[in-house]
C-alpha cells in the first residue's frame, strides 16, 4: 500500500475519480488543502463525499510555495508520502514543484510550468519547430492592438493561465478585442485566490476539426492510448458541447494528430509521470498544437476511453505519480465507442422543467446509455461562457461502431424538448 498526497482537486467529475483509483489500487491519500469549505458543497450526485476516503484532511496555504514546501517537507517525514498528485491545474506547477522537492516521482517542475502556461507553451514548441498558430503574448494595449493587425482577424484571444474555455473568445475587429481584453482584465484573480499575469496570448484563428490525444508517460517513453474528438459551440466563446472516442478521422489523420502530440510532449520534457491530454487542430494546413495539458482529460473523457478499451487513466495517473508502471493493457469490452454530449445553457434565468421531459431514470435504462445527469429545477441559470455553465450531460454507446455520437445527440435532444429557462 502506498501512500499519495492530493494537493487540492476539482469539484467535479475528476474529484471522484481520482480518489476512487487511489482506493481501487490499494492505496490511500491524505488531502491538502488551504479552503476545505471549496469542497464541502455537498457530495456529488448524491453518493458519498469522496474526501470521506482520505486518511488525513490538512489545511496549508497552498497558493505560497515559500511556506509550502518546508511545510509537506515536515509533513513527509511524519506521514511518509510515496507520490504527490492533484487532479487541479491550477497546482499542477506546485505538485510537480513538491515532487523535486522530496525526491518523489513526477515530471520536471519546469516542463510541467512551461505545460500550464500557454505562452511558455507557444514558445517552446515553436522553438522546437512543433507546428501551432502565429502568436503574441502582449501587456499593453498598443501593443496588443498592433500584434492582432500582424497576425490578422478574425483571430482568438486567450489568457494564459486559465482553464476549461475561460475567456477564450473569437474576435473579428478591435471592437470585439477590447470587448474581450477588457473581460479579461477584470478577472485578475483565479477562484483559487491566485493573482493572475496581466498578458494576453493573441493567436491565429485555425480551421478543421479539433481533437484530442490521450497519452501516458513512464520512464521514457510516452504511449499514445487514443484520439477523443471534440465538438465546439457557443461563439464567440469555445465551449466543448462534445467527444467521442474514438475519434472518427482516417488513418492518416489520426497518426498525424499522434505524432504531432508526441512531439509536443517531446518538446516540453513531459515524458515521465505524467498522463496528457493534448489537443491539436486538424487544420487544411496539417496539424497545430491547441495546448498541452499534463493531466487527465476533463469532461469525462476518462470514462469514455475507460468504456471503450478498458483503460482506466484515473489509474494510471496514481500509477506514474508513484513511479510504477501503469496498466495500459486494452480489454474486450463490447463497445466501439463512447461518447459524451453536454446541455450548454444559452440564455439566464431559471431551469424548469416541462411534463414532456423524459424520466431519467428510465433513459438510463436504455440499452446503450451509460450517464445521464441533469441540474435540478430551480437551478439559477447563465448563459455559458465556458464549460462551467453546463446543464447536465448524457453518455452513450454504440457496440458495433462509431454511432455512439449520434445516438447521444438524440438522447440530447429529448432532453432539451423538456427543458425551459425562463
Amino acid at each position: 500500500m502506498a501512500h499519495l498526497l492530493v494537493v487540492e482537486s476539482w469539484v467535479g467529475s475528476m474529484s471522484r475519480l481520482l480518489p476512487r483509483a487511489i482506493r481501487e489500487s490499494g492505496h490511500e491519500f491524505t488531502f491538502l488543502t488551504r479552503d476545505l469549505h471549496h469542497y464541502l458543497r455537498g457530495a456529488p450526485e448524491g453518493a458519498a463525499h469522496p474526501l470521506l476516503g482520505a486518511r488525513n484532511v490538512l489545511t496549508a496555504d497552498t497558493n505560497d510555495l515559500d511556506e509550502l514546501l518546508p511545510y509537506v517537507e515536515r509533513l513527509h517525514g511524519v506521514l511518509g508520502f510515496d507520490g504527490v498528485v492533484t487532479s487541479c491545474d491550477y497546482y499542477l506547477p506546485t505538485v510537480a514543484r513538491i515532487a523535486g522537492h522530496l525526491g518523489l516521482p513526477g515530471s520536471g517542475p519546469e516542463a510541467v510550468e512551461n505545460a500550464c502556461r500557454k505562452d511558455a507553451t507557444r514558445r517552446v514548441l515553436a522553438d522546437a519547430g512543433v507546428p501551432g498558430p502565429r502568436f503574441a503574448v502582449c501587456e499593453e494595449w498598443a501593443d496588443i492592438v498592433r500584434e492582432a493587425a500582424d497576425i490578422g482577424y478574425p483571430l482568438v484571444v486567450k489568457p494564459v493561465d486559465l482553464c476549461a474555455g475561460m475567456y477564450v473568445r473569437r474576435v473579428d475587429d478591435e471592437t470585439q478585442l477590447a470587448e474581450a481584453c477588457r473581460a479579461l482584465n477584470a478577472f485578475p484573480v483565479n477562484a483559487r485566490g491566485q493573482r493572475r499575469p496581466p498578458v494576453v496570448l493573441l493567436e491565429e484563428l485555425l480551421d478543421g476539426p479539433e481533437v484530442s490525444v490521450e497519452t501516458v508517460s513512464y520512464a521514457g517513453a510516452v504511449q499514445v492510448v487514443g484520439v477523443t474528438d471534440k465538438s465546439i459551440g457557443g461563439a464567440p466563446a469555445f465551449i466543448e458541447t462534445g467527444h467521442m472516442f474514438p475519434a472518427a478521422l482516417s488513418a492518416a489523420d489520426t497518426e498525424a494528430a499522434e505524432q504531432t502530440a508526441l512531439a509536443a510532449l517531446k518538446a516540453l520534457g513531459l515524458v515521465d509521470g505524467v498522463v496528457a491530454h493534448t489537443e491539436i487542430k486538424l487544420t487544411s494546413a496539417g496539424p497545430r498544437v491547441v495546448e498541452v495539458n499534463p493531466r487527465p482529460a476533463g469532461n469525462r473523457i476518462t470514462e469514455l476511453v475507460r468504456h471503450v478499451t478498458g483503460i482506466d487513466l484515473a489509474a494510471a495517473f496514481v500509477d506514474v505519480s508513484l513511479g510504477n508502471a501503469p496498466d495500459l493493457r486494452r480489454t474486450d469490452t463490447g463497445l466501439r465507442s463512447a461518447a459524451i454530449g453536454f446541455l450548454v445553457p444559452e440564455a439566464e434565468g431559471t431551469l424548469e422543467t416541462l411534463e414532456s421531459l423524459p424520466d431519467t431514470d428510465q433513459l438510463r435504462s436504455q440499452e446503450g446509455v451509460l450517464e445521464v445527469q441533469l441540474a435540478e429545477p430551480g437551478t439559477t441559470v447563465k448563459a455559458a461562457g465556458s464549460n462551467n455553465e453546463y446543464l447536465g450531460h448524457v453518455m452513450a454507446a454504440d457496440p458495433d461502431g462509431l454511432g455512439a455520437r449520434d445516438r447521444t445527440a438524440a438522447l440530447l435532444d429529448e432532453l432539451r424538448a423538456g427543458l425551459v429557462i425562463r
